[in-house]
Protein backbone atom coordinates (compact mmCIF):
# COMPACT_ATOMS: atom_id res chain seq x y z
CA UNK A 1 0.00 0.00 0.00
CA UNK A 2 1.22 3.78 -0.98
CA UNK A 3 -0.04 7.06 0.37
CA UNK A 4 -0.22 10.21 -2.02
CA UNK A 5 1.78 13.10 -2.32
CA UNK A 6 -0.43 15.99 -2.65
CA UNK A 7 1.73 19.11 -4.29
CA UNK A 8 0.05 21.91 -2.16
CA UNK A 9 0.39 25.68 -4.21
CA UNK A 10 -0.05 28.31 -1.44
CA UNK A 11 -0.11 31.66 -1.85
CA UNK A 12 3.01 34.24 -1.75
CA UNK A 13 1.80 36.91 0.12
CA UNK A 14 -2.04 37.41 0.49
CA UNK A 15 -3.71 34.55 2.50
CA UNK A 16 -6.50 35.68 0.25
CA UNK A 17 -5.50 33.81 -2.57
CA UNK A 18 -5.87 30.38 -0.66
CA UNK A 19 -8.27 27.89 -2.64
CA UNK A 20 -10.77 25.91 -1.26
CA UNK A 21 -8.95 22.83 -2.94
CA UNK A 22 -5.63 23.99 -1.17
CA UNK A 23 -7.06 23.97 2.29
CA UNK A 24 -9.14 21.17 2.34
CA UNK A 25 -5.94 19.47 1.47
CA UNK A 26 -3.84 20.66 4.26
CA UNK A 27 -6.90 19.65 6.54
CA UNK A 28 -6.47 16.21 5.48
CA UNK A 29 -3.25 15.58 5.17
CA UNK A 30 -1.62 13.20 7.56
CA UNK A 31 1.43 15.77 8.17
CA UNK A 32 2.85 18.62 5.78
CA UNK A 33 6.28 18.61 4.61
CA UNK A 34 7.11 22.27 4.49
CA UNK A 35 10.02 24.26 4.05
CA UNK A 36 9.49 26.89 5.78
CA UNK A 37 7.58 25.68 8.89
CA UNK A 38 7.10 29.66 10.58
CA UNK A 39 5.42 30.83 7.59
CA UNK A 40 3.19 27.54 6.97
CA UNK A 41 2.09 27.50 10.67
CA UNK A 42 1.14 31.18 9.97
CA UNK A 43 -1.23 29.86 6.76
CA UNK A 44 -2.69 27.14 9.22
CA UNK A 45 -3.48 29.18 12.38
CA UNK A 46 -5.28 31.76 9.78
CA UNK A 47 -7.52 29.21 8.35
CA UNK A 48 -7.46 27.38 11.90
CA UNK A 49 -5.72 23.99 10.86
CA UNK A 50 -4.27 21.87 13.15
CA UNK A 51 -2.58 19.16 10.72
CA UNK A 52 1.35 17.95 11.71
CA UNK A 53 4.30 20.05 10.45
CA UNK A 54 7.68 18.67 9.53
CA UNK A 55 10.23 20.75 8.18
CA UNK A 56 11.68 19.80 5.04
CA UNK A 57 14.22 22.70 3.07
CA UNK A 58 17.71 22.33 1.45
CA UNK A 59 19.53 21.90 4.47
CA UNK A 60 17.25 18.78 5.94
CA UNK A 61 19.28 15.51 6.19
CA UNK A 62 18.77 12.44 3.56
CA UNK A 63 17.89 10.69 6.97
CA UNK A 64 14.61 13.44 6.99
CA UNK A 65 13.85 13.36 3.23
CA UNK A 66 13.93 9.24 3.60
CA UNK A 67 11.41 9.45 6.27
CA UNK A 68 9.27 11.43 4.66
CA UNK A 69 9.26 8.31 1.86
CA UNK A 70 8.37 5.66 4.75
CA UNK A 71 5.42 7.94 5.26
CA UNK A 72 4.15 7.50 1.71
CA UNK A 73 5.39 3.90 1.56
CA UNK A 74 2.78 2.91 4.78
CA UNK A 75 -0.33 4.88 2.87
CA UNK A 76 0.30 8.36 4.64
CA UNK A 77 -0.91 11.01 2.70
CA UNK A 78 1.61 13.96 2.73
CA UNK A 79 0.98 17.29 1.79
CA UNK A 80 4.41 19.20 0.29
CA UNK A 81 4.63 23.29 -0.02
CA UNK A 82 7.49 25.34 -0.57
CA UNK A 83 7.56 28.81 2.40
CA UNK A 84 5.02 30.51 -0.53
CA UNK A 85 4.06 29.79 -4.28
CA UNK A 86 4.39 26.25 -6.36
CA UNK A 87 6.37 23.38 -4.59
CA UNK A 88 9.47 22.05 -6.80
CA UNK A 89 10.03 25.33 -8.24
CA UNK A 90 13.28 26.72 -7.34
CA UNK A 91 12.96 25.20 -4.21
CA UNK A 92 13.77 21.16 -2.65
CA UNK A 93 10.65 19.60 -3.43
CA UNK A 94 12.06 18.88 -6.70
CA UNK A 95 13.59 15.84 -5.50
CA UNK A 96 11.06 14.42 -2.77
CA UNK A 97 8.42 14.73 -5.70
CA UNK A 98 10.67 12.70 -8.36
CA UNK A 99 11.60 10.52 -5.50
CA UNK A 100 7.99 9.45 -4.59
CA UNK A 101 7.33 9.02 -8.71
CA UNK A 102 9.64 6.37 -8.95
CA UNK A 103 8.86 4.52 -5.53
CA UNK A 104 5.54 4.29 -7.17
CA UNK A 105 3.93 6.68 -4.96
CA UNK A 106 0.12 8.52 -6.44
CA UNK A 107 1.75 12.30 -6.82
CA UNK A 108 -1.39 14.74 -7.42
CA UNK A 109 -1.02 18.61 -6.93
CA UNK A 110 -3.40 21.85 -6.11
CA UNK A 111 -2.17 24.26 -8.78
CA UNK A 112 -1.98 27.74 -7.53
CA UNK A 113 0.48 31.05 -7.07
CA UNK A 114 3.59 31.32 -8.80
CA UNK A 115 5.60 34.29 -8.70
CA UNK A 116 7.55 33.51 -11.50
CA UNK A 117 4.23 33.33 -13.82
CA UNK A 118 2.67 36.48 -12.23
CA UNK A 119 5.79 39.17 -12.74
CA UNK A 120 5.91 38.05 -16.20
CA UNK A 121 2.54 39.01 -16.80
CA UNK A 122 2.38 42.39 -14.72
CA UNK A 123 5.89 43.03 -16.25
CA UNK A 124 4.40 44.08 -19.39
CA UNK A 125 7.36 42.23 -21.72
CA UNK A 126 6.54 39.83 -24.46
CA UNK A 127 4.04 36.56 -22.49
CA UNK A 128 3.91 34.17 -25.53
CA UNK A 129 7.42 32.44 -24.87
CA UNK A 130 9.61 32.35 -22.18
CA UNK A 131 12.31 30.98 -20.11
CA UNK A 132 12.43 30.15 -16.31
CA UNK A 133 16.01 30.59 -14.94
CA UNK A 134 15.35 30.57 -11.25
CA UNK A 135 18.24 31.73 -9.33
CA UNK A 136 21.47 32.79 -11.00
CA UNK A 137 24.34 31.06 -9.47
CA UNK A 138 26.00 33.25 -6.12
CA UNK A 139 29.74 33.37 -7.83
CA UNK A 140 30.45 36.05 -9.93
CA UNK A 141 32.23 33.94 -12.49
CA UNK A 142 29.76 31.12 -12.74
CA UNK A 143 26.86 34.31 -13.01
CA UNK A 144 28.44 35.60 -15.56
CA UNK A 145 28.68 32.62 -17.49
CA UNK A 146 25.07 31.84 -17.40
CA UNK A 147 24.50 35.12 -18.55
CA UNK A 148 26.62 35.22 -21.41
CA UNK A 149 25.23 31.66 -22.38
CA UNK A 150 21.42 33.13 -22.73
CA UNK A 151 22.96 36.18 -24.60
CA UNK A 152 20.89 34.90 -27.43
CA UNK A 153 18.01 33.86 -25.88
CA UNK A 154 14.42 35.00 -27.71
CA UNK A 155 12.20 34.39 -25.08
CA UNK A 156 11.61 36.57 -22.39
CA UNK A 157 14.04 35.80 -19.29
CA UNK A 158 12.40 35.18 -15.54
CA UNK A 159 14.26 34.83 -12.41
CA UNK A 160 14.61 35.12 -8.90
CA UNK A 161 16.80 37.73 -6.76
CA UNK A 162 17.73 38.33 -3.24
CA UNK A 163 17.60 42.01 -2.30
CA UNK A 164 21.45 42.32 -1.25
CA UNK A 165 22.22 41.18 -4.58
CA UNK A 166 20.14 42.21 -7.27
CA UNK A 167 22.41 45.88 -8.04
CA UNK A 168 25.56 43.07 -8.30
CA UNK A 169 23.14 41.31 -10.91
CA UNK A 170 21.44 44.13 -12.69
CA UNK A 171 25.20 45.11 -13.44
CA UNK A 172 26.82 41.57 -15.11
CA UNK A 173 22.53 41.86 -17.12
CA UNK A 174 23.89 45.08 -18.22
CA UNK A 175 27.11 44.12 -19.59
CA UNK A 176 26.28 40.32 -20.72
CA UNK A 177 23.64 42.31 -22.93
CA UNK A 178 23.16 45.93 -23.51
CA UNK A 179 20.63 48.06 -22.09
CA UNK A 180 17.78 45.85 -22.20
CA UNK A 181 14.05 46.08 -21.36
CA UNK A 182 13.75 45.18 -17.77
CA UNK A 183 11.24 44.95 -15.13
CA UNK A 184 11.23 43.93 -11.48
CA UNK A 185 9.06 42.89 -9.48
CA UNK A 186 8.41 42.76 -5.55
CA UNK A 187 6.80 42.08 -3.02
CA UNK A 188 3.76 40.35 -5.24
CA UNK A 189 0.29 40.69 -3.51
CA UNK A 190 1.55 42.16 -0.34
CA UNK A 191 1.04 45.73 1.10
CA UNK A 192 4.11 47.07 -0.91
CA UNK A 193 3.66 45.06 -3.83
CA UNK A 194 5.79 47.48 -6.47
CA UNK A 195 6.38 46.78 -10.16
CA UNK A 196 9.68 49.21 -11.52
CA UNK A 197 9.26 49.22 -14.95
CA UNK A 198 12.11 50.13 -17.54
CA UNK A 199 16.05 49.47 -19.02
CA UNK A 200 18.50 47.68 -17.13
CA UNK A 201 20.08 50.64 -16.83
CA UNK A 202 17.24 52.84 -15.29
CA UNK A 203 17.00 49.69 -12.44
CA UNK A 204 20.64 50.41 -11.93
CA UNK A 205 19.67 53.79 -11.26
CA UNK A 206 16.82 53.50 -9.15
CA UNK A 207 19.02 50.87 -6.76
CA UNK A 208 21.57 53.53 -7.02
CA UNK A 209 19.54 55.77 -4.74
CA UNK A 210 16.74 53.38 -3.14
CA UNK A 211 17.20 50.15 -0.50
CA UNK A 212 16.62 47.00 -2.26
CA UNK A 213 14.25 45.26 -0.18
CA UNK A 214 11.73 42.68 0.25
CA UNK A 215 11.42 39.18 -2.41
CA UNK A 216 12.02 40.20 -5.98
CA UNK A 217 11.61 38.80 -9.33
CA UNK A 218 13.35 39.87 -12.65
CA UNK A 219 11.78 39.99 -15.76
CA UNK A 220 13.99 41.12 -18.88
CA UNK A 221 13.22 41.12 -22.66
CA UNK A 222 14.88 38.45 -24.38
CA UNK A 223 17.24 38.58 -27.40
CA UNK A 224 15.18 40.77 -29.94
CA UNK A 225 17.71 40.38 -32.87
CA UNK A 226 16.23 37.91 -35.74
CA UNK A 227 18.09 35.27 -37.45
CA UNK A 228 20.50 36.34 -40.13
CA UNK A 229 19.00 36.11 -43.50
CA UNK A 230 22.24 35.22 -45.32
CA UNK A 231 22.96 34.92 -48.28
CA UNK A 232 20.58 32.64 -50.63
CA UNK A 233 18.44 32.47 -47.77
CA UNK A 234 14.78 33.78 -48.80
CA UNK A 235 12.21 35.70 -46.81
CA UNK A 236 10.24 32.65 -46.81
CA UNK A 237 12.87 30.26 -45.23
CA UNK A 238 13.04 33.02 -42.54
CA UNK A 239 9.37 33.14 -41.71
CA UNK A 240 9.65 29.23 -42.01
CA UNK A 241 11.98 29.09 -39.43
CA UNK A 242 10.70 31.55 -36.91
CA UNK A 243 7.52 29.77 -37.24
CA UNK A 244 8.83 26.35 -36.02
CA UNK A 245 10.42 28.17 -33.00
CA UNK A 246 6.67 28.63 -32.37
CA UNK A 247 6.38 32.31 -33.32
CA UNK A 248 2.68 33.21 -34.50
CA UNK A 249 2.39 34.97 -38.18
CA UNK A 250 2.18 38.33 -36.51
CA UNK A 251 5.60 37.76 -34.17
CA UNK A 252 7.39 36.27 -37.26
CA UNK A 253 6.53 38.86 -39.54
CA UNK A 254 7.82 41.77 -36.41
CA UNK A 255 11.18 39.96 -36.80
CA UNK A 256 11.71 39.02 -40.15
CA UNK A 257 10.61 42.46 -41.53
CA UNK A 258 13.69 44.52 -40.00
CA UNK A 259 15.60 42.09 -42.71
CA UNK A 260 13.48 41.24 -45.37
CA UNK A 261 13.20 44.20 -48.54
CA UNK A 262 9.39 42.78 -48.66
CA UNK A 263 6.00 44.93 -47.45
CA UNK A 264 4.68 44.32 -44.20
CA UNK A 265 1.60 43.20 -45.65
CA UNK A 266 3.19 40.74 -48.29
CA UNK A 267 5.62 39.24 -45.68
CA UNK A 268 1.64 39.24 -43.54
CA UNK A 269 0.14 37.07 -46.14
CA UNK A 270 3.25 34.74 -46.84
CA UNK A 271 3.42 34.16 -42.79
CA UNK A 272 -0.77 32.98 -43.15
CA UNK A 273 -0.21 30.88 -45.85
CA UNK A 274 3.32 28.92 -44.29
CA UNK A 275 1.29 28.96 -41.37
CA UNK A 276 -1.89 27.18 -42.03
CA UNK A 277 0.81 24.52 -44.19
CA UNK A 278 2.22 23.42 -40.57
CA UNK A 279 -0.97 23.20 -39.13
Amino acid sequence: MTGKLVICATPIGNLGDASPRLLEALRSADLIAAEDTRRTLNLLRHFGIVTQVLSYHEHSTQHKHEALLHHLSMGKTVALVSDAGTPGISDPGEELIRDAIDGGVEVTIIPGPMAGVAALVISGLPTGRFAFEGFLPRGKRERRQVLANLQSEARSLVFYEAPHRIKDTLGDMYDAWGDRRAALVRELTKAFEEVKRGTLSQLLDHFAVNEARGEMVLVIEGNDAPPSLGEGVSPEHLLEILLSEGYSPAQAVRRAVKQCNMPREELYRLAMQLGNAQE
